[in-house]
């Protein structure tokens, strides 16, 4: 049957692309598209030459497995080819693999039973190291598989590769075959180092092993984290090995060579299929990256007798996992407020299944992120899921952007309650400034303002609020104090005798103190010693709001960025009604005139830090009592601490302030203490 032209054109387009794909991925060590993508391209053309055999030619991608070494390398001659294997997709190509392996072995019966040694497939770049006499003598890429690139300088840098086998019984010429990678855990260290750096980052831990093996320089390729894993014998002169890949594995390993501990030996199709799922289940969590399972019949014997096909062996194949990298267009991009008012770019993606889901968004980080990444509505790009972790925009592959495309730009305002979107200069991430009024704040900034240090409304929990702000029932702390019995006693796991005790601590809260009240708004880095600080230092709420930075940053424990944050918070009209209208539902407290500066006080210069229980006072009575009066109270006992203030029980912190010489008082001593200043 003679193909049609379309057909022709159809193959040579193909063939194109993946030569394309091949030199970016070979040559440049810059892949454009993910793995999936590749694979399909290649499917597709051994689909078409499956049909037209009469088109297959030589140099066709079919027919080999990478592509040509650059020329900055020696070239090295692989004496046995270095092949690729079949791909299986899903279980039934997996049984067709195994039925296939049966008949050529004429097992008609007990084909269950026929051995497989079952390994990851690891996601790296595959390797050649040839010992003579037990030393290292030459390390190689697999290039296309004829051919490959002499690495030897660069492979002589990675630890676990060891450059003199251990024992006597080893072969006096031996190649092995390995994939070199780079772990998870060295891969994101060695990004966020060159990101600080200014320093160009990798896309994945592929591509940065096999970028690490082509530097020029060893010294480049000896601060990268490599690892390698040897999975099989190349080459064997004047010796011998056992009958099976996997006691062949056991015995490279009792010569120095690492192997993957993941390795097994399972029966029949079944018991391939069960080790997939169970690899599966646990690849999150492996330090590696794998991208499937490869299995090999165990037997060599039988090896031997399946022989090869093209430029793959019958006895092998790769079952991959569902696809983590995948191609789609980015169809908008939107903003969205998290629970602490961070605003996040977020990618809304034409539907893609990946990583075992459909994904229709992913994240893009922050607003530098996206302009790095220059992600754009229209682009098409790599998007990356894996286990649980929140799919991705890894890249955009720029050849295919529209016309007119243009990069998106950080909102001013809140997109979901018009607040003023805030970006401190040394920060990543920008913030709504409406903290009181936004709802998607809403359940965190109550939790907040009802805790113990704040507000202090006994009974009004965590699960109570998120069931109330479910029910849109409060929106600001200022609905809190318009609950009734009624309506909390009919919430869930509420009684009539809890809503009558919440209530009651919800009146009781209405009388406060400045300081807690403060606290209980969630502005940004107000803690405790900062509100008692404003509270002393102002006395009135009222001087606070119309505080200008300048005026701010003269309360001790205040800083320019956090008067800025103080600035910012009152200058938002939501907040400021929030705030009136819970003074207008009877929230009060004593208001005094503006005090000296608590660095002005007795204790000025004083480090204090607390340990055990105080008979009349609260720690955090001390604490505020210290404060009021200059002193700084911290949680550990160093040489520069002034005074260890003990109670009842004191801790291991009264034996360390006694063994550095610390001087230590008791709750009398404070008391005489806080008189004197």
């Amino acid at each position: 049957m003679t193909a049609p032209r379309a057909t022709k054109d159809e193959l040579e387009s193909l063939r194109q692309q993946i030569r394309h794909h091949n030199y970016r991925y070979h040559v440049l060590d810059d892949p454009e598209v993910p793995d999936a993508e590749y694979d399909r391209l290649m499917r597709q053309l051994q689909a078409i030459e499956s049909e037209y055999p009469e088109l297959v030619t030589e140099d066709s991608p079919t027919q080999r497995v990478g592509d040509t070494p650059i020329s900055a390398f020696g070239t090295v001659q692989h004496q046995v080819p270095m092949l690729s294997l079949d791909n299986a997709f899903a279980p039934d190509e997996l049984r067709e693999f195994h039925r296939r392996v049966s008949d050529r072995l004429e097992l008609e019966e007990g084909a269950d039973q026929l051995c497989y040694a079952a390994e990851p497939k690891l996601d790296g770049a595959a390797v050649s190291l040839l010992y003579e006499g037990g030393q290292l003598v030459r390390g190689a890429t697999r290039g296309d598989g004829t051919s490959g690139e002499d690495i030897t300088h660069n492979v002589r840098t990675i630890d676990a590769v060891p450059l003199r086998l251990i024992g006597e019984d080893f072969p006096p010429t031996l190649e092995v075959r390995g994939e070199v990678f780079m772990p998870k855990a060295g891969f994101e260290a060695y990004n966020k180092k060159a990101e600080k750096e200014g320093e160009k980052t990798f896309v994945n831990p592929r591509n940065a092993a096999a970028g690490s093996l082509r530097q020029l320089d060893p010294k480049l390729t000896a601060e990268r984290p490599l690892d390698v894993y040897v999975y099989s014998v190349g080459r064997i002169d004047g010796g011998k090995l056992p009958e099976t890949h996997s006691e062949i594995i056991k015995r490279l390993q009792s010569w120095g060579l690492k192997t993957c501990p993941e390795s097994a030996v399972v029966e029949g199709v079944e018991g391939c299929l069960a080790y997939y799922e169970a690899l599966g289940a646990k690849r999150d969590s492996l330090p590696y990256e794998i991208d499937g399972v490869v299995y090999k019949v165990d037997n060599l014997l039988q090896q031997r007798e399946l022989g090869f096909v093209s430029r793959a062996p019958r006895w092998a194949i790769a079952h991959k996992f569902p696809a983590q990298e995948e191609l789609t267009t980015v169809e908008g991009i939107e903003f969205q407020v998290g629970r602490t008012g961070a605003v996040t770019p977020v990618a809304r993606l034409k539907p893609v299944f990946v990583g075992g889901v459909t994904v229709s968004n992913a994240t893009l980080h922050n607003i530098d992120e996206l302009h790095r990444k220059d992600v754009r509505v229209g682009d098409t790009v790599t998007i990356r899921r894996a286990g649980d972790v929140i799919p991705e925009v890894v890249g955009v592959i720029a050849s295919r952007r529209p016309k007119g495309a243009r990069a998106a730009q950080l909102p001013k305002q809140c997109p979901v309650c018009g607040s003023a979107v805030i970006r401190e200069s040394d920060e990543a991430v920008a913030r709504c400034s409406g903290g009181l009024y936004c709802s998607a704040q809403r359940a965190e900034a109550l939790k907040h303002f009802v805790s113990r240090k704040a507000m202090d409304i006994e009974g009004l929990g965590s699960k109570l609020i998120e069931q109330l702000v479910a029910a849109d029932r409060i929106k600001t702390p200022a609905d809190i104090f318009q609950l009734n019995k009624d309506e909390l006693a009919g919430m869930e796991r509420m009684g009539d005798k809890s809503a009558e005790n919440l209530v009651d601590s919800i009146e009781e809260s209405r009388s406060t103190t400045l300081q807690r009240f403060l606290y209980a708004l969630g502005i940004r880095e107000v803690g405790e010693a900062t509100a008692s600080a404003l509270a002393s230092y102002f006395g009135k709420l009222d001087a606070i709001q119309q505080a200008t930075e300048e005026e701010l940053v003269e309360v001790p424990d205040v800083g320019p960025i956090v008067a800025s944050r103080i600035r910012s918070f009152f200058d938002e009209a939501h907040n400021r009604d929030v705030i009136k209208a819970l003074q207008d539902f009877g929230v009060h407290w004593h208001e005094s005139e503006p005090q000296r500066s608590p660095s002005e006080g007795g204790l000025s210069g004083k480090t204090f830090v607390l340990t055990g229980t105080l008979s009349n006072m609260t720690r955090d009575e001390a604490k505020q009592k210290i404060q009021a009066l200059g002193g700084k109270v911290t949680g550990s006992v160093s040489k520069k601490t002034s005074f260890v203030i003990y109670g009842d029980k004191a801790g291991s912190k009264l034996a360390k302030a006694q063994d550095l010489g610390v001087e230590t008082i008791d709750e009398a001593g404070l008391n005489a203490l806080l008189a004197e200043s």
